[in-house]
């Protein structure tokens, strides 16, 4: 809608359930300019946190609802002038400007420090996940805030970042770094097995087989400490308070009963060993165990239909398409992002789908129709060394299925002893909908076809 104060932005209807979302941060300021497509402002949702983008180019007049305001949908969060009513100049703003140039100058200079080190979570995220350090990142936004653009850049140059002269300041008077395996390009280097050192310094040599060091959270506690007792106090945003609303409903209203079976995954191991260079070659992306344990697990459902559903009090109703819903937990929250008809995709496609909304999640770049559809929740515990683990049912499905970490035991095959590479498989069930016989022939299902695979298995 535009007025002769520029064009009003409404919050947007992000989702179809959705009627009100909260403003998170203003990624552009009064009197700062954006190009088309470019976010101006986060919007917090029950779900996600999304980038809202400027529909052209502009420039920012009035922000109206204010950061960690609530506002309907329809409701106009700020006013902005089109770039080409911008670019017709008037005398008396010429003059106006000429006048403020100086007084503005000032201000963002004084402001300027404290936007540099506001980062928002997509931006914190990309860092972390690509080793740059914000700090010797020079910032294009206004009063030098560092925009997701700026770590695109810093990442497509190798992590040869750029200093800023504030920033270059503070880095020659900063301890080197803690982790002291940083190698070149931003990145970290692999841990050895046999020493990992912490941030605090001191060597670790147990933990050999787990895949990386377990990193430290960098969370930061924004809050008020309670004097006298040393309490601090952590604001519950909409996506932590989703999570409770759902993990409570679930546990008070789900009869959760659940069930383990151990699968031998040594055919699978080799496989992939096999095959997962060349597929990072052609594919650009890393194959994890995740995207086969997905195709045993379509493919079990297509077999037991039943565990693909949803109890609605007088009925029970059986989703027709088989969308899997991926539990990815970041520093401080746990996302299920949806892969859509994965009955519908072979292994390579199931990898690229994992390895996209898994990009997103980590970089808070996820929309709500990414978290919307999930009709079967599997979650990758084994990532963390995971032996077993009781999950919570992503409400309202009937099941959640975890794959745990793969572990080489001695397993008696034939009256022998052999070293096989397992893996432990939980399933908690809504009672409800399901039994232990059902569940317990479809863990049987996805066994045999996880260890069905062989050297001769196509993931094409």
């Amino acid at each position: 809608m535009s007025s002769n104060q520029g064009t009003e932005v409404l919050m947007p209807q992000l989702a179809e359930s959705l009627v009100q979302a909260t403003i998170g941060k203003w990624l552009k300021r009064p009197g700062e300019t954006f190009d088309a497509y470019e976010p101006i402002c986060e919007v917090i949702t029950d779900k996600v946190v999304a980038e809202l983008p400027a529909t052209e180019a502009g420039i920012m007049q009035e922000i109206v609802a204010h950061e960690g305001e609530t506002v309907a949908v329809g409701t106009v969060i700020c006013r902005v002038q089109s770039q080409a009513a911008a670019s017709v100049p008037s005398s008396a703003a010429g003059a106006s400007e000429q006048n403020q140039g100086h007084s503005a100058d000032a201000s963002v200079n004084q402001t300027g420090q404290d936007m540099r080190n506001r980062y928002s979570p997509a931006v914190q995220r990309l860092a972390q996940e690509h080793g740059i350090d914000l700090q010797r990142v020079a910032g294009s936004g206004l009063g030098g805030r560092i925009t997701r653009k700026d770590v695109m850049a810093a990442i497509e140059a190798g992590g040869e970042t750029v200093v800023t002269p504030s920033s270059a300041a503070a880095a020659g008077n900063a301890p080197a770094s803690s982790s002291g395996i940083e190698i070149a390009g931003g990145a970290s280097a692999a841990p050895q097995p046999s020493a990992v050192q912490h941030a605090s310094g001191h060597v670790r040599n147990t933990g050999l087989h787990l895949t990386e060091t377990p990193r430290i959270p960098s969370i930061e506690i924004e809050g008020r400490t309670q004097a006298g007792n040393g309490e601090t106090f952590i604001d519950v945003t909409p996506i932590r308070h989703t999570i409770a609303t759902r993990m409570r409903q679930s546990v008070s209203e789900i009869p959760h009963a659940w069930t383990t079976i151990e699968v031998d995954v040594t055919n699978l191991v080799q496989l992939r060993n096999k095959i997962k260079d060349e597929f990072k070659r052609k594919e650009g992306i890393n194959l994890t165990y995740l995207a086969f344990v997905l195709k045993a697990i379509v493919n079990a459902i297509k077999d037991y239909p039943i565990m693909n559903s949803v109890w609605a009090v007088d009925k029970i109703i059986v989703k027709r398409d088989i969308n899997l819903s991926l539990a990815v937990g970041t520093e401080d929250s746990v996302l299920t992002p949806v892969i859509k008809k994965a009955d519908q995709k072979n292994i390579a496609g199931l990898a690229r789908e994992i390895d996209e909304l898994a990009r997103k999640t980590r970089e808070g770049t996820l929309s709500p129709n990414d978290m919307q559809g999930g009709t079967f929740t599997v979650n990758n515990t084994g990532s963390f060394g995971s032996i077993l683990s009781y999950p919570i049912i992503n409400y309202p499905q009937a099941a959640i299925l975890t794959f745990e970490s793969i572990v080489k035991k001695p397993v008696v095959i034939n009256d022998m002893i052999a070293v096989r590479s397992m893996a432990n498989m939980c399933l908690s069930l809504d009672h409800r909908i399901l039994d232990g016989v059902i569940c317990g022939r479809f863990l049987q299902r996805v066994k045999e076809n996880l260890e069905s695979f062989s050297l001769d298995t196509k993931v094409y």
